[in-house]
């Protein structure tokens, strides 16, 4: 069994001035997804205002989506009973899919003003997003939240006691699941093959399919949020993740049957 090490939830300490891991671990998310999303831009000619655009709206869609997707995914009877709490940000709690819903709509508000396509903005950044999910994930870590099932085997090794479980169990450390499947592989994978002229859509697509699988398969080791599967054996996040997978799938193959291209040689116009 592996021992939890147990990290200060406070990051920083200046007076009165606290900066929590957690918040620090999405300010590192940003700050690669600017970083990335700029080196792709001289890739395709777009402009630094463009990049910094794109990367501040996707912010305040991933923090206003992630948390009000969270409140009405996993904690809406809590919600009922303080509404207040929706803003308690810093008490931990962030949706993936509502997080993703907040960057979409923000997304169409940046299409609109650069007069981009839908989809050549989403193939743009979906290679920078999961170093964010892999950063999120660290901070759920440190947090001590989110953390996985119970350890069922007395040999696996990689089980830990988290002090913020009340029932004291050993249990998968199922952030570092997800920030290594979501995050550092789907990362590789995805840099890899936009690294090279794609049809329109298809890069988005992988992502769709990439990380619907990955969150599919590492919530059989996550403690189901509320602590109640959702419906039979499949979690909440396995449920909203199935969409994902299935629109990616028929995206990947409407890309390849219309072959647009929106750089490289074989561009279309």
């Amino acid at each position: 069994m592996l021992t939890y090490p147990n990290i200060d939830p406070v990051a920083i300490s200046l007076g009165p001035l606290q900066v929590h891991w957690y918040g620090l671990m999405y300010l590192l998310a940003f700050l690669f997804a600017w970083g990335l999303a700029t080196f792709r831009a001289k890739q395709r000619g777009w402009t630094p205002d463009m990049v910094s655009d794109l990367i501040f709206f996707g912010a305040l869609g991933v923090i206003i989506g992630g948390r009000v997707g969270y409140v009405f995914f996993y904690g809406f009877s809590q919600f009922l009973a303080d509404p207040l709490w929706l803003f308690q940000i810093w008490t931990g709690g962030m949706s993936f899919h509502g997080g993703f819903l907040g960057v979409i709509l923000a997304m169409l508000w940046w299409c609109k003003k650069y007069k981009m396509t839908w989809f050549q903005t989403l193939d743009f950044i979906a290679p920078c997003v999961p170093t964010g999910l892999m950063f999120g994930r660290i901070g759920n870590f440190i947090g001590g939240e989110l953390y996985g099932r119970q350890v069922t085997d007395p040999n696996f090794a990689w089980g830990m006691i988290f002090p913020t479980d009340p029932l004291q169990l050993v249990r998968h450390p199922s952030q570092l699941y997800q920030a290594l499947c979501e995050g550092l592989i789907l990362f590789i994978v995805l840099w890899w093959f936009s690294s090279k002229p794609r049809p329109r859509m298809a890069v988005s697509a992988l992502f769709l399919i990439g990380y619907g699988l990955a969150r599919f398969v590492v919530e059989f080791f996550r403690e189901p949020d509320n602590g109640q599967l959702f419906i039979g054996w499949m979690s909440k996040g396995q449920f909203l993740s199935l969409p994902m997978i299935l629109i990616g799938l028929w995206m990947m193959w409407y890309a390849y049957q219309k072959k647009i291209y929106d750089w490289g040689p074989q561009k279309n116009s």
